[in-house]
């Protein structure tokens, strides 16, 4: 029976994808000889190397019959999580119920159609969230010169939109991070993450910039975006990034900067009133040692409910130590609402709310288990957060604590 090129293909990449690293010189061999006997052309069998290399455990199919079609890749993602944390109220005679639970924190399923003339569609829909991860046309014309258009996140905190969700070392991201970009409540800012829009990134010699220009509010349908802003809010959405990543004698660094410029976001969407955030960000790796930090601040002319400014602003940094299969994390972050106001069930996920405040902040110490490195991987951790200064300048203060675990397995 005659085997098609476009079947060898598929057949020899999911093969050799599975066959991992540890067998990184016979795959060489096998394609090498593949080239000599004419099955693979140098060019394919490059590829296919390259996908082994990257550690990739995407599944993809090649054809050479279809009229648009270049190749198509599948990947997916489950985080199951369970969660118990419990909230102190000072001067409560009954604080909120504890969290004890399991979830699904994330069921993703993806795909990459590369079509022709370097163009390609990429989508990921998040069973769990019942929301779109991300959902864009791309064109690329080289890596120094991309440009999307669709729904994803724009470049705006390294945790957010660097990092992704599977690479995360203390499971959540932290309350730095979360109060500046997680949707707008009338305490976060709304800031970042999932935008609609236009997007040019590109990266050249260890430089990466990228400018975007999207909705400002996080949403991906028209309805969405009508229901969260309404006509009031028609302005559109201005970001932009820029950094430098290279390598050294010991290790490997990163460095960034990020501005984003909303109008029309203060307490009240529409009134007006525009919000800019900004963003430094640095991550250094130095054998198995590994530093990552984040700083974020705001000029929100209105953000108060009162109506008045609020200039609110927030940073977390995270040592982590990497021994064999395991890593011990330790992470802090503090937020300080600028008298907008912040409650611990905005920055720390699945904490019961502890009133709204001024200030909070976090501690994470955790350990994680790469049994095959972030395709599958447990980790677990202990959370401790306050959240202090009641809105308006009466004193008050609330906690919690608790632990949180995660198993994730990609594929």
């Amino acid at each position: 029976m005659l085997i098609s090129k476009s079947k060898w293909l598929a057949l020899l990449g999911g093969a050799l994808l599975f066959s991992g690293s540890l067998l990184a010189q016979d795959n060489k061999a096998l394609l090498d000889a593949l080239v000599k006997k004419g099955i693979l052309s140098p060019d394919e069998a490059k590829q296919i190397g390259q996908e082994v290399a990257s550690g990739s455990t995407a599944a993809f199919a090649s054809t050479s019959g279809g009229k648009y079609l270049k190749k198509l890749k599948i990947d997916g993602r489950l985080q199951a999580q369970y969660a118990g944390i419990s909230t102190d109220i000072d001067g409560t005679a009954a604080d909120p119920a504890s969290t004890n639970h399991f979830f699904l924190r994330r069921v993703y399923l993806g795909a990459k159609a590369d079509l022709i003339n370097n163009w390609s569609l990429n989508f990921n829909y998040d069973f769990a969230g019942s929301t779109f991860d991300k959902a864009y046309l791309e064109w690329k014309y080289s890596k120094a010169l991309v440009l999307d258009l669709g729904f994803r996140k724009v470049n705006f905190g390294y945790e957010e939109s660097y990092t992704s969700s599977g690479s995360l070392k203390a499971i959540e991201r932290s309350p730095a991070t979360r109060y500046f970009v997680e949707s707008n409540n009338g305490r976060r800012l709304g800031a970042g993450s999932y935008r609609t829009g236009l997007f040019l990134d590109g990266e050249q010699n260890g430089f990466f910039y990228g400018v975007a220009l999207t909705n400002p509010e996080r949403d991906e349908s028209a309805a969405g975006v009508v229901s969260a802003g309404g006509n009031s809010t028609n302005n559109l959405a201005y970001w932009a990034n820029a950094g430098y990543g290279g390598k050294f004698d010991a290790g490997t660094y990163k460095l960034g900067a990020n501005v984003g410029f909303l109008p029309d976001q203060a307490a009240t969407p529409g009134s007006g009133r525009d919000l800019t955030v900004y963003n430094v960000f640095a991550d250094v790796n130095v054998h198995d040692f590994e530093l990552e930090g984040g700083l974020f601040w705001s000029d929100n002319p209105g953000g108060r409910v009162s109506g008045r400014d609020a200039k609110s602003w927030a940073y977390w940094i995270q040592p982590s130590y990497k021994f064999g299969q395991f890593e011990a994390v330790v992470r802090y972050s503090a937020v300080d609402s600028g008298g907008r106001g912040v409650n611990l069930s905005d920055t720390t996920r699945s904490a019961p709310g502890g009133g709204t405040m001024d200030k909070a902040d976090e501690w994470y110490i955790g350990g994680n288990w790469y049994i095959n490195g972030n395709n599958t991987k447990f980790q677990l951790g202990y959370v401790h957060a306050e959240s202090k200064d009641q809105i308006g300048g009466a004193p008050g203060k609330a906690t919690a604590e608790g632990i949180r675990s995660q198993m994730q397995v990609n594929f």
